[in-house]
């Protein structure tokens, strides 16, 4: 009597897509695609899944009409630690024309607008939306403008810098106003990051550095650990372009290569009341400089963790126009100032 054999399993179709530093690979029902090389993400590799059983991977591509891949295609997104950052909580890739080229797998999701048209890839998930965000080259920026969006002149935009973190932006996130409040990472939108001017002028234009947001989602997570409440963290300013910068720029004031114009620096405060003014985070009664400095000691612990993120922390006073708040970016080097 011939042994039964064991009935083969069905096997769903899907859609993989593992990004690494060196290579993106598509893996559909067990075929296997080598494109270009190339480096999508500075973080270690991981993957991100995009799967839908027993359906063509085609049926994912996004449509047209929004460039997304929407819940009601039944789509199961699962971001990996090279996607959402060190903190787990980013929730969009900025990429350069270039990038978006070299990597077909997001062409096959988004189709070939994304390495030639700027604009925000949606991945939409019930748990958890993810964005691809393509940058408008530097090049567009003409006679201090892009389109009718006045940005003005990058410290070095007319010689070689002397530090490669003081380089021109690659290029700049276009912010309309349907797409201000998508989320760039857990707790912080696009909107939160623009310049204070222009309020009529859309779409605006945004230099943004996903370390920055990373290392503020570790500074809330630092800070909820040590039993202080941070559910919302308010930016006073995130990006300045340089038009907006330059009046500021004086002795105890701004600075004329201020981190600001890079995307890698905000002033923040924690705000849980909403209320528009730091909140008493060391419970001594009083809303001061103090308070600023908590955030100080959460950013320094991050950085002892992740070094790759270490920057500038500064405490500032109170004004009749603001509270206490602390700058924080991701220079690339330690700084200090205005400490208690």
């Amino acid at each position: 009597m011939k042994k039964a054999l064991p009935r083969a399993r069905p096997r769903s179709r899907a859609l993989r897509i593992v990004v690494g530093i060196g290579a993106v690979a598509i893996l559909s029902a067990g075929a296997t695609f080598a494109p270009s090389s190339g480096a999508l993400l500075a973080a270690a590799p991981a993957a991100v899944t995009a799967a839908r059983a027993d359906t063509a991977p085609d049926s994912l591509t996004a449509t047209p009409s929004d460039r997304s891949v929407s819940e009601a295609a039944g789509v199961e997104l699962r971001f990996l630690d090279s996607l959402v950052g060190r903190s787990g909580k980013l929730r969009a890739r900025f990429l350069g024309l270039s990038a978006g080229s070299a990597f077909p797998a997001l062409a096959l999701l988004f189709g070939d607008t994304v390495a030639t048209k700027p604009g925000l890839y949606a991945l939409r998930a019930a748990a958890r939306p993810f964005a691809f965000i393509t940058k408008r080259p530097f090049a567009d920026k003409i006679a201090g403008r892009v389109g009718a969006y006045r940005m003005g002149y990058w410290p070095f935009e007319r010689r070689a810098p002397s530090n490669a973190a003081y380089a021109n932006p690659e290029g700049f996130i276009e912010v309309t106003a349907a797409n201000q409040d998508t989320y760039v990472s857990e707790h912080f939108r696009l909107r939160d990051f623009l310049t204070h001017d222009q309020q009529a002028v859309w779409p605006k234009y945004l230099v943004l550095d996903e370390r920055l947001l990373d290392k503020l989602e570790l500074m809330i997570a630092e800070l909820e650990a040590a039993g202080i409440r941070a559910s919302h963290v308010s930016v006073m300013s995130g990006f300045r372009t340089p038009q907006y910068n330059a009046p500021g720029v004086r002795a105890g004031g701004r600075a004329a290569t201020s981190r600001h114009q890079y995307g890698d620096a905000a002033d923040v405060f924690v705000d849980n009341d909403r209320n528009g003014r730091m909140d008493d985070l060391n419970r001594d009664g009083r809303v001061d400089t103090r308070d600023a400095a908590v955030l100080l000691r959460a950013v320094e612990r991050v950085e002892r963790t992740h070094p790759e993120l270490i920057g500038g922390v500064g405490v500032y006073p109170a004004t009749r126009a603001h509270g206490p708040f602390a700058h924080i970016d991701a220079r690339g080097h330690g700084a200090r100032w205005g400490e208690e």
